[in-house]
């Protein structure tokens, strides 16, 4: 099955927000071992939530069947929920680096 534009875009911005949860994910375990913080091991179960959701979204880009609609209004849609999760964690990551 041949992947359209706005279809590779999204599963490539999927795949990037789960690299960006894998670093989440490190840190805030890594910071959950420090401190023993409840709010630090939310933050680990809300990163792998997201991350089992980016890799099943992923995983119906490349499958034959259809995890969102094949409009192309409903792609266009995907991608920028895709990206706006990007940007979202990609600031999150920024601070929780710094």
């Amino acid at each position: 099955m041949a992947m359209g534009t706005t279809q590779l875009a999204a599963t490539v911005l999927s795949g990037l927000n789960g690299l960006l949860l894998v670093v989440l994910v490190s840190v805030w375990f890594r910071n959950y071992r420090t401190f023993g913080s409840r709010l630090t091991l939310g933050l680990v179960a809300f990163a792998l939530a997201l991350l089992v959701e980016n890799a099943l979204a992923v995983y119906f880009f490349f499958s034959a069947e259809a995890l969102y609609g094949m409009g192309s209004t409903v792609q266009t849609a995907v991608v920028a929920m895709r990206a706006f999760q990007f940007l979202a964690l990609a600031f999150l990551t920024y601070v929780s680096l710094d």
